[in-house]
């Protein structure tokens, strides 16, 4: 228990930590305020107006629908709107929508709660993976490039029971920092959306859908954390961490990614991690690929996209930050850290 205090007390007190959290703060800060400062609390005329606008929207949609369903019976007998009319008339049925227009997609300028919580969320975790990636990278790589680690040892010569004690103390203290921060963030915008926008409609299923969202964010985050601090013990050194990030981003998310799509691989999104974390965060994810629908008959529907499920890239992500973990652990316990 002492290890643990006494790691708490090092991490709280590093000046980067203490850095990353006031840009957290100040990131937070300005977007709040400018969501306050570009909103308005609408008025009557403006409420009604978006009202009749929404009504209309899905008065076009229905239509559209039907006009789509008596061409392709042959039974349509008006004239022709000239609107796009896909083959599959299924695509464009109001009822397998996702959702409908509703009056606050017709009042710009307005904030809606109940529409940007998601997107706004998903900032908040872009931000966090970045925070918890560089603060595990920084702790445990300061500490061996320092000799802070060898000071340590001296006083619990332990190897695995310390950097385990790293590890536990960077992966709570970062995740009691990223519930707080969900906490303050998101009541933050919803006293905005209830004093100077709209609240929108939160029901059961809006608070269930982004309570599935933080808390796949919050697994996102440690697994950062935890990659940020085993790629750093592993290379010794914070710029370890860095430079095999920059490396992966440009080498393989961009270059490979390139190449891949100038040889028409199939199916080239299942080999990127982002794919797997959009895919994770979401739920699912859903790719194009031509080379589905080039086997079928002319003529015939075919929807060239395949489907990324959350489970198998809830393995992957496991896979390797466990894999960058365990390597760490096992290299850590050998090597000569002097």
């Amino acid at each position: 228990m002492n290890l643990v205090r006494a790691e708490f007390e090092r991490l709280s007190a590093r000046r980067f930590v203490q850095l990353m959290v006031v840009l957290l703060a100040l990131a937070f800060a300005v977007t709040a305020a400018t969501t306050l400062a570009g909103s308005h609390k609408p008025s009557a005329s403006e409420m009604e107006s978006a009202r009749q606008q929404a009504t209309e929207a899905r008065q076009s949609m229905e239509a559209a629908h039907q006009e789509c369903l008596a061409r392709r019976s042959g039974s349509f007998q008006g004239e022709d709107t000239g609107r796009y009319l896909p083959t599959d008339c299924s695509e464009i049925d109001p009822v397998r929508q996702e959702r409908l227009p509703i009056a606050a997609d017709f009042l710009p300028g307005v904030f809606s709660f109940a529409q940007q919580a998601r997107p706004l969320l998903y900032f908040l975790i872009a931000f966090l993976v970045l925070f918890g990636f560089l603060v595990g990278a920084s702790y445990i790589g300061a500490d061996l490039n320092s000799g802070g680690v060898v000071n340590l040892l001296l006083w619990r010569p332990r190897r695995l029971t310390v950097l385990g004690a790293k590890l536990g103390t960077l992966l709570g203290t970062v995740l009691v920092l990223a519930l707080l921060a969900s906490v303050a963030y998101l009541a933050t915008f919803w006293v905005i959306g209830q004093t100077a926008g709209l609240p929108g409609r939160l029901d059961g299923d809006f608070w269930r859908s982004l309570g599935a969202v933080h808390g796949r964010g919050l697994v996102l985050v440690l697994l950062a954390s935890a990659a940020g601090f085993a790629i750093a013990t592993l290379g010794r050194h914070t710029s370890a961490a860095l430079g095999a990030l920059a490396a992966y981003v440009v080498v393989w998310e961009l270059g490979a990614r390139l190449v891949l799509e100038i040889i028409d691989a199939p199916q080239s999104d299942l080999i990127m991690l982002s794919s797997h974390i959009g895919a994770w965060l979401n739920g699912e994810a859903r790719f194009y690929d031509a080379r589905i629908c080039r086997g079928d008959s002319a003529g015939s529907y075919c929807e060239a996209f395949y489907t990324l499920t959350w489970l198998p890239s809830l393995l992957v992500l496991l896979v390797i930050t466990g894999g960058l973990t365990a390597a760490a652990f096992a290299v850590f316990r050998r090597r000569d850290l002097i």
